[in-house]
């Protein structure tokens, strides 16, 4: 008996059924050739998972070769949820059976229903879908995670929606009328604070860039990489009321802080903790705490002095030093990593040693006891403890000379008035009136120990002064240290202007009036802290200084001479300064003569030069350091991109603006392969040996 195949029962075309997912196919006439997106695929998923499938699929049924029905169905609408149900079937979700509702369509042509459906529908206005996200949010109480996982979509996709459904109504409407792009609404999304995006849209002018609007919208906010903030934290920040705003579309580091008083009183109340600290552990008669340095002070400053080491301590800084040199002989050349016992060993030892050196040099205790610490805030973000400072009701009282009742005293023998004018009659006798130049001399009226005349003195001490010019000209090595001395005394000491006998008076330009910022830079730190090693060394009196540099090596008093010469440069260029013209080439030469590098020194940042600069000048300096290419790739981006991507093309470049730049060496130029002599790298003398152009400028009287 032969048994009959029975052929699959085919539904009728509009009929709706449901049909098993494995039987399902994708039909060969489908309109979409390029394949459906993994996040495509995952989002359908993760919504039919929440809310089941919303729309039927079409399909018309599977024939063979010879036109006879397979049992399967191609899906001619519906392949993006066809496929979302094989993906949970594979993680095991739903069975590869499940049953799947469908609507037969054998009547159209599967490829044109196929396109039809993607070609005349119209997708959801990105406005309402922001707000529709918001609605979510707002009505049914879920959160970003919740939504996501009924999208499909990632947390963060969810909160840039919600962010952007938060926008004023009134600009949601401008963006719905074109009139906004999408990335101007996600800049003006940076706050919730409705009145401040209107306000920011209404005073817009041409300049409608996204990054225009983030800098008008947060220009009374605080960046999270400020110094301010970083000093304080987000939490404790946070925890004291303040809110912090997100750049939920750009990289914002960290966000910014939206109270920014808040911020400061936060800042000066920690600054004040720590000043109270120091005062509370050394003993200062005052401290104070400032967010910035308080440059206009006007305050004396004191430095810490040399004092002996304990025995105690000299003997634990031998025991230490020796330790560490041990070991570090014996792990030199270890191929491995320290031990973590070894590596910690070390840093107790060069603690330690660290913490003895620091006795090496104290301040006096009635320095302290009447001196005083300014605590201010660092440019990155720490407190910055400057000690020393004395207010002039604090002075120490200057000496007394042996005044008397008139008002006159006795200096050096000789007896002058209030005036300083030497007084006829000497140390105890006379009217009190200054002495006459021309007054007859009577031999036999003089007494043993009476005063020479004002005009002898004059007159004596004139011709020595012409001697020592003579004699000191022809001393270069007793010269510099004369030198020094004038510079030393006026530069470290009090009143130290009255303690030399060469009209030098050097001046120092106060550069913070000029670059915003500027003493916060590792350049300024070094040249501080070697100001600071030289008062840390120099005599406490200003009458023992001329010993003090006389004994000096001669390394010692040119490193000195240096340093104090060196604080009198001026080589700032402003506009109206015309008559400077000569002293700014002399800068130039003197850059060439200490063969100055700026790249050690300053780098070409957003904040220090790209973003205060032309795009033209951005792309020059682009295309000087890297080439053509380089400049290319940024021409097309927007003026703080553009500065932005910049800074990144040109860290490591070495790049300097012109006006930074330092001239080789006229030998250097001419690529001769000899050394000059010092005297070739140095601006011409002429006959009578002056400089022709100086390498510094110190005022003469």
């Amino acid at each position: 008996m032969t048994t009959k195949t029975q052929t699959p029962t085919v539904p009728e075309h509009g009929e709706t059924v449901f049909i098993p997912l494995n039987k399902l196919k994708k039909h060969p006439q489908n309109a979409r050739k390029t394949p459906h997106s993994e996040a495509s695929i995952e989002a359908k998923a993760a919504s039919i998972a929440a809310k089941g499938i919303l729309q039927n699929l079409v399909v018309e049924p599977e024939l063979d070769a010879e036109g006879e029905p397979t049992g399967c169905y191609l899906v001619s609408v519906g392949e993006g949820r066809r496929l979302a149900q094989l993906l949970r079937a594979k993680r095991k979700e739903i069975k590869r059976t499940e049953p799947i509702r469908c609507v037969i369509d054998t009547a159209n042509d599967p490829a044109e229903i196929s396109l039809d459906e993607n070609v005349t529908r119209e997708d959801l206005h990105p406005a309402d879908q922001f707000e529709r996200f918001r609605e979510l949010a707002e009505t049914r109480g879920w959160g970003a995670e919740e939504i996501a996982a009924r999208f499909g979509v990632t947390a963060h996709v969810v909160k840039q929606r919600l962010r952007l459904g938060a926008v004023s109504p009134k600009l949601m409407q401008v963006y719905r009328d074109g009139d906004l792009t999408l990335d101007q609404l996600m800049a003006f999304a940076i706050t919730e604070d409705h009145a401040r995006q209107e306000q920011v849209y209404e005073n817009l002018s041409y300049n409608r860039e996204p990054w225009t609007i983030r800098r008008d919208l947060t220009a009374s906010n605080v960046a999270a990489t400020d110094r301010r903030a970083i000093l304080v934290g987000a939490e404790a920040y946070t925890e004291a009321g303040g809110t912090i705003i997100r750049d939920l579309f750009t990289e914002d580091r960290g966000g910014f802080y939206e109270d920014a008083a808040l911020l400061d009183r936060l800042v000066l109340e920690k600054l004040e903790r720590i000043a109270a600290e120091v005062q509370e552990a050394e003993g200062w008669k005052w401290v104070s705490a400032h967010i910035d340095w308080p440059h206009a002070h006007g305050l004396r400053r004191i430095y810490p002095q040399p004092v002996e080491l304990s025995e105690e301590d000299e003997t634990a800084h031998d025991a230490a030093q020796e330790e560490l040199e041990r070991l570090s002989v014996e792990w030199e050349d270890a191929d491995v990593d320290l031990p973590p016992e070894v590596d910690q060993r070390f840093a107790e030892l060069e603690a330690e040693i660290e913490r003895i050196d620091a006795k090496r040099h104290a301040y006096e205790a009635d320095e302290i006891a009447r001196g005083g610490v300014f605590v201010v805030l660092n440019h990155d973000g720490e407190a910055r403890i400057e000690r020393g400072f004395i207010r002039p009701e604090d002075e120490a009282p200057e000496p007394e000379d042996d005044e008397s009742p008139d008002g006159s005293a006795v200096i050096d023998g000789v007896r002058v008035n209030a005036h300083g004018e030497v007084m006829d009659g000497g140390e105890h006798g006379g009217d009190g009136h200054p002495a006459c130049d021309h007054e007859p001399e009577d031999e036999d009226a003089e007494e043993d120990g009476k005063p020479l005349s004002d005009s002898l003195i004059r007159d004596l001490t004139a011709h020595r002064t012409l001697a020592l010019r003579l004699a000191l000209g022809e001393q270069p090595d007793m010269a510099l240290i004369a030198v020094a001395h004038a510079l030393a005394a006026q530069t470290f000491y009090r009143g130290g202007g009255d303690a030399h006998c060469l009209e030098i008076r050097p001046t120092s330009a106060y550069l913070a009036s000029h670059a915003d910022g500027i003493e916060d830079t590792a350049t300024a730190k070094a040249l501080e802290d070697r100001h600071a090693g030289w008062a840390a060394d120099m005599p406490r009196d200003v009458a023992d200084l001329w010993g003090f540099i006389a004994g000096l090596d001669q390394a010692s008093v040119m490193a000195l001479f240096a340093h104090c010469v060196s604080l009198t440069v001026n080589a700032v260029k402003q506009p109206w300064e015309t008559h400077k013209r000569h002293a700014l080439a002399t800068a130039d030469r003197l850059a060439t003569a200490v063969a100055l590098d700026m790249t050690a020194h300053w780098t070409p940042t957003v904040r220090a030069y790209l973003g205060r600069v032309t795009k033209a000048h951005i792309l020059a300096a682009v295309r000087d350091a890297l080439g053509d290419e380089a400049a290319e790739r940024i021409a097309g981006k927007k003026k703080q991109e553009m500065a932005e991507a910049a800074e990144q093309l040109l860290a490591g470049t070495g790049w300097l603006p012109p006006v930074l730049r330092t001239e080789p060496p006229a030998w250097l130029a001419d690529e001769q392969p000899q050394v000059p002599a010092m005297a070739d790298a140095m601006p011409e003398a002429d006959s009578a040996g002056t400089m022709e152009d100086e390498p510094f400028a110190v005022a003469a009287e």
